[in-house]
């Protein structure tokens, strides 16, 4: 009965988890699956028929903004990599007894709704605003300048939305190094930039890789920011998919688009993953 039991013991321990990923992630992914090869409309009602038009007239009506997405989410992540790793790095190595208090004002703008931010960064952005406002009056900037509606402001929004998921995996890879390491490196008369380079920056790839993939996801899928901060011109695929699913009630096409841009991200993440060496990544951080 104990045998029985220890080798239950774990099947019970994910059973919980197990059954919240079925009826929320899997079915969910099922039912879309099955409703983007459907046809038909939501006056007379839909049926499966293996209608692949709706992939194919997807593909061909929106490559433009699935291509924008994808290079609105991977410009955010790099902009996140410059911007989070100088602040993980110094809250690991500089921050001493307070690293739960710079880890916990790094999260405290995120407390608030993600829209509200997004939003602020409107009054901030806008033409005549608390920014560009001032430098407007003194002659900075001409009068015809703005950032609103361009894509500096929507990748901006993006990288200012996620950047904590990114800060975040970084900080615990570089909290984790032990510092009798580095000092070995400067012992073996390494340089400061050397043993950045050859100790800190291998040690905290798995930060990196989780980061990346924490953030380039929903960040290529987001169509908040587009539609705050962005134009006609800026439009992400997340933008027509919400239309698709709530104003134009085209769902397989709405679920076609999701099933495109999901199999897109997947491609990116294992050929990113392969680029990065994930095996060497799980070795580091196995240590």
């Amino acid at each position: 009965m104990s045998r029985l039991r220890a080798a239950l013991t774990p099947y019970a321990l994910i059973f919980p988890g197990g059954l919240w990923l079925a009826i929320f992630f899997v079915v969910p992914m099922i039912v879309m699956l099955s409703l983007s090869l459907q046809s038909g409309s939501v006056e007379d009602g839909y049926a499966f028929t293996w209608n692949w038009h709706s992939y194919i007239g997807g593909l061909a009506n929106y490559h433009d903004q699935i291509i924008r997405s994808l290079l609105y989410g991977l410009a955010a992540t790099v902009l996140q990599i410059v911007i989070g790793f100088p602040v993980a790095y110094w809250i690991a190595f500089k921050g001493g007894s307070r690293k739960s208090f710079y880890l916990f004002l790094l999260l405290l703008p995120f407390l608030v709704s993600f829209v509200l931010r997004t939003i602020s960064w409107q009054f901030l952005l806008s033409d005549n605003g608390m920014l560009l406002g001032p430098l407007k009056n003194i002659g900075l900037l001409p009068d015809g300048f703005r950032v609103l509606a361009t894509p500096f402001a929507v990748i901006g929004g993006l990288a200012y939305n996620f950047l904590p998921f990114m800060v975040l995996p970084m900080y615990v890879a570089l909290e984790r190094i032990d510092p009798r390491v580095l000092e070995a490196a400067q012992d073996l008369y390494a340089s400061r930039f050397q043993t950045f380079l050859r100790v800190v920056l291998p040690l905290s790839l798995p930060g990196v890789f989780a980061g990346v993939l924490m953030t380039f996801v929903p960040a290529t899928s987001d169509y908040v920011n587009a539609s705050v901060l962005g134009g006609t011109n800026t439009t992400m695929i997340g933008n027509v998919i919400q239309n698709q699913y709530l104003v134009t009630q085209d769902y397989p096409t709405a679920s076609a688009l999701s099933f495109t841009l999901m199999a897109l991200l997947l491609v990116g993440i294992f050929a990113y993953a392969r680029a990065l060496g994930t095996d060497d990544v799980l070795e580091v951080a196995a240590r």
